[in-house]
Parts: C-alpha cells; sequence; structure tokens
C-alpha cells in the first residue's frame, strides 16, 4: 500500500509533467529526439527493419538510379521531352521491380525544347562566354545573331528611359548589376582583413540600391523591362542573376517571347559590363537553337505496392520530379526522386504484402508552384482523406536532419514510434519538433496538409544547397553525397513499413496556432489552393 508521501510526490511529478507538455505544446515546440552527440535511446530490435537496412546498404541501386536520370535524361523541365522521357523512364523502372505504375496526366503545359546555346565575344577580342538561354527563351531562329552591348543607363526618370529605348534596336542589352566580387562571403571572411571586408560589403551595398534605383527610374520592372526592351527591336537580354557562390547562377524562366535572353557566368558577364562602360564597344554573337513544342501533357507518375489488410489506407512516399534546366536537377529534386524511388524497391523486395497501400507520388510542375500535387488532392480526395502519413524529401542532397509535427496535436505520438525502430545511426543525426506549425508551400506535403491531411517534411542538411545547387547551372551528379542519400532511402523505407503496419490510424487533430502578432489572432491553418492545369501559356 502506497504512503501518503508517495503518493503526494508521485502526484507533484505528474503534475510538473503536465505542465511541461502542456507549455511545450503551447509554445508549438516539444523536441523528442536528440542532435548528433546527443545519444539517442537503443533502437527496438525489428527483423523487417534489419532487412530493410541490409538491402538498402549492400545492394544500393542509387548510383545506378542517378546516372540513368541525372546523366542519361538530365533537367527536367515541365512540358519539355526530358521531363516526358524521365515520367516513362520511371514507370519502367518500377514495372521491373513488380511494382504498378502509371502516368497520371493532370494538365498541360507550353512545350519547350532546349536545343545547343553558343555566346561568344567577337569584338575587341575573341572568346567564348559562359552562360545559357533561360527556360523557354525564344530562340534565334536557325542563325547566329551579331550585335552591340549596351547597359541600361541611369536616366532621370521614366520618360528619360523611353526616349533612350530606341537605340536598344539591334543591340543586346545588359540588365543586371555588375558584381563588385565574385568571391563569396565566406572567401572574405576565410582571408580578408577587417577593413577590406568591411569596404567590399559597404561597396556592394550601395551598388546595389544605386541599381536598384536605375530600374525603377525606368518605370518597369524586371519582367515587363525585358518585355519593352524586346518590343524595341533589341536583339536579345543579357543578364546574370549571380547566387552568391563560386561560378553559380540561379537560372529561371525568360520573360522575353520574341528574341533569346541568356544568362552569363559572373565574370564574363563583368567584362562585357566594363567594356560597355569603358566605351570599347564590345560585340557578341548568339545562337540559340531551341524549339517550342506546342501545348503538351503533362504527368505525375504514380506507382503503388497494394496494402493487404487496409488497401484503401494510404502511406505515401513523395517527391516532385520536375526540374529547373541550369544543371541537370541533381538536388532538386534528383536525390528525392532517387529517395522514394530507391525506399519503394526495398519495400517491394522486403514488405511486398504491406498492410495499407503504399503510394508514391513523383509530382510534375512544383517548380511552378506545387500544380501535380495540388492536381493530386483535387483528383483523389478518396486517397487524401484516408491518408495514414505522406513523407516528402526536396531540399537537397543532405541526410534527413529535421522532422516537425506540422501542426498536428498527437504527431509526437505516432512520428515517436514509428522513429523509435529507425537504427540510433540515423535517428542520431534526427531533430524532432511537435507540434509545430503547418507549412504553408515550398515542397508538395504542403498541398497535403492544407487538405488537412497528416504530411511531413524529410528536411535535410543544407550541403551549401541555398547558393550552390538550388535552381542552378551546378546542380549536377557531381554534388550528390551518396552516403546520405542512401541514409535517407532507408529511413524513408522504415518510416513508411511504420506507418503501414500500425494497428491505429494517425490522428489528424490539429494544434491551436500561435498568435500571429500583425493580426493579434491565433495562426490560421493553410487552406488548398487550385492547381494551374495550363500553364506558361500567357
Amino acid at each position: 500500500m502506497k504512503t501518503k508521501t508517495n503518493f503526494l510526490r508521485q502526484g507533484r511529478i505528474r503534475y510538473m509533467a503536465s505542465l511541461f507538455v502542456t507549455a511545450a505544446l503551447f509554445t508549438g515546440s516539444i523536441t523528442m529526439a536528440q542532435r548528433p552527440g546527443g545519444g539517442a535511446p537503443p533502437s527496438i530490435k525489428d527483423a523487417t527493419v534489419d532487412a530493410i537496412v541490409k538491402e538498402g546498404t549492400e545492394n544500393s541501386q542509387l548510383e545506378k538510379l542517378a546516372h540513368e536520370l541525372m546523366d542519361g535524361i538530365g533537367p527536367r523541365l515541365v512540358g519539355s521531352p526530358k521531363m516526358k522521357q524521365a515520367n516513362d523512364w520511371a514507370v519502367a523502372k518500377y514495372t521491373g521491380w513488380g511494382i504498378t505504375a502509371r502516368n497520371e496526366k493532370w494538365g498541360e503545359w507550353r512545350g519547350w525544347d532546349r536545343g545547343i546555346t553558343h555566346i561568344d565575344m567577337v569584338a575587341p577580342w575573341t572568346k567564348s562566354l559562359e552562360g545559357t538561354q533561360l527556360a523557354w527563351s525564344p530562340s534565334t531562329g536557325g542563325k547566329t545573331v551579331t550585335g552591340e552591348t549596351v547597359i541600361i543607363p541611369d536616366l532621370a526618370d521614366s520618360i528619360a528611359f523611353q526616349q533612350w529605348l530606341p537605340s536598344v534596336k539591334g543591340k543586346f542589352v545588359l540588365v543586371s548589376m555588375a558584381q563588385p566580387t565574385g568571391r563569396p562571403d565566406y572567401n572574405w571572411d576565410e582571408f580578408g582583413t577587417k577593413e577590406s571586408i568591411e569596404k567590399m560589403k559597404k561597396q556592394r551595398t550601395e551598388q546595389t540600391q544605386a541599381w536598384a534605383r536605375r530600374i525603377s527610374k525606368t518605370g518597369y520592372n524586371a519582367r515587363t523591362l525585358a518585355a519593352a526592351l524586346e518590343n524595341a527591336g533589341a536583339l536579345g537580354v543579357v543578364q546574370c542573376n549571380w547566387s552568391n557562390g563560386f561560378g553559380v547562377n540561379k537560372i529561371f524562366s525568360a520573360n522575353t517571347k520574341k528574341t533569346p535572353t541568356v544568362d552569363l557566368a559572373l565574370e564574363d558577364y563583368g567584362l562585357l559590363y566594363r567594356l560597355t562602360e569603358s566605351g570599347s564597344k564590345p560585340q557578341i554573337s548568339v545562337r540559340a537553337d531551341s524549339k517550342e513544342t506546342g501545348v503538351q501533357p503533362t504527368f505525375n507518375t504514380i506507382a503503388e505496392i497494394k496494402g493487404s489488410e487496409k488497401p484503401d489506407e494510404y502511406v505515401i512516399l513523395s517527391a516532385h520530379f520536375d526540374s529547373w534546366d541550369g544543371g541537370t536537377g541533381a538536388t532538386d529534386n534528383g536525390t528525392g526522386t532517387l529517395t522514394m524511388m530507391e525506399a519503394m524497391r526495398i519495400l517491394k523486395k522486403i514488405l511486398p504484402n504491406p498492410k495499407r497501400t503504399i503510394l508514391v507520388g513523383h509530382w510534375g510542375s512544383e517548380e511552378q508552384g506545387l500544380n501535380g500535387s495540388r492536381a493530386f488532392v483535387e483528383d483523389h480526395p478518396e486517397i487524401v482523406n484516408n491518408l495514414q502519413a505522406l513523407f516528402n524529401q526536396d531540399n537537397g542532397t543532405g541526410r534527413v536532419s529535421n522532422i516537425s509535427g506540422q501542426g498536428f496535436l498527437h504527431s509526437y505520438e505516432y512520428i515517436n514510434r514509428w522513429l523509435s525502430r529507425v537504427p540510433g545511426d540515423i535517428r542520431q543525426h534526427i531533430t524532432t519538433s511537435f507540434p509545430g506549425s503547418p507549412g504553408g508551400g515550398g515542397s508538395d506535403f504542403a498541398s497535403f496538409l492544407a487538405a488537412g491531411a497528416p504530411a511531413f517534411s524529410l528536411s535535410s542538411l543544407g550541403w551549401s544547397y541555398g547558393n550552390y545547387t538550388w535552381h542552378t547551372n551546378r546542380d549536377t551528379y557531381d554534388k550528390i553525397v551518396f552516403d546520405d542519400v542512401r541514409n535517407n532511402a532507408i529511413l524513408t523505407a522504415i518510416l513508411a513499413y511504420m506507418a503501414s503496419e500500425d494497428s491505429a490510424k494517425s490522428s489528424r487533430e490539429k494544434s491551436v496556432l500561435p498568435i500571429n502578432p500583425r493580426t493579434g489572432k491565433p495562426g490560421e491553418w493553410p487552406s488548398p489552393t487550385k492547381a494551374t492545369r495550363k500553364g506558361g501559356l500567357n
């Protein structure tokens, strides 16, 4: 029989524990797993988990898949022949593994096929320039066009700019600021003196502000300025969208419809800018052989391992398949794609008859606004309403380091239960936060989250993703860290296994979101956004 003292002591312990959980839930941040070196508790032994780890470690197909996708097919711009080739390749791979797969049409997009781009400086001396045309840029009509370069001038106002505008006819117009340094800040911080670092940053800030004022005084923004130059007869628009790293530029889409838009590497652009500014009248020649291919159907690639006991309940593995095409889309989102394909391959071999249906979605047109996944959510309410969990990966090649509860009040209970089977050498890298806040966008899990479904992002370590590979000309095979991707494929397979076999249905109860300081009211759950079903045609 318990004494009164012991009873009161245990009551106080329960009371303090409940205070901790309540306070942590109120602030939206319970950290449940430890960071590296924190001594994560030992995993629960599980023969299926052991088999998953063994298959993913000893028989990994990741390098082969990466070579076929990134090297063999290349970038996967929505509406391009490469995107459709990738869709068909994925269906063939899944079929070869004995997994049912299909391409599911969700919309249409402007078709465009990137051809070869040649950009050369031909005066005052000869140099081949590093650059490429932007996505959906017009071609040069099967010929090489040559012209002088000019810089957007610093004029008094939009009236003065309109008076200058006819002078661009027959010329290439430089529309970006010339960067004062091509060295990233970390390089300056490592080697520069305090005085030189401060001087460089001050110069860059002043130059950036001055350039913004210069563009503003034209009366246009970046999008409308390109169209105005084109309509005035410019041969082309030349930019440099530097990404703050050695030799790396962001490559997005063109804002012209008749003349090409090209992006040049920082120093090649700087060379042209300096020569133009000094009155040397440099000339460049451009040949861009892209092709318009008309309106093209767009697809999501869907594959599934049918559930044996609860086939109408679902676990979804999620990654967008499309990419920008400055590089080969290796880390955005080739590595997420490989993670999910390899996890499905492993699961088919180790868990051929899961309790729930395990489905993988390789989404199209994520880069233009989550369109493929939003369309799937609209088209398949029967799946979304019966979703046990979705796991999405989309931020580079690094090993998974964070999982948030995305605002679901009881997510800590089932996520941590599933993570308990993950081997310690994988789990030790992961920090979890519960209940967290729902992601409003950024990747495809948000499409499902907005519909109230338990969808989670497997967020990865950076590996300089933001500067060096996200939407850049350097997002290529060589940036893949295969040990980290192997880690992620094994983790994903284990999480899918645990979610599939769980006897309980995952709770969808939402937490009360923190107060929005702008409104003074609790935050609101994201609402569904309609997919753009016909894009790129305006």
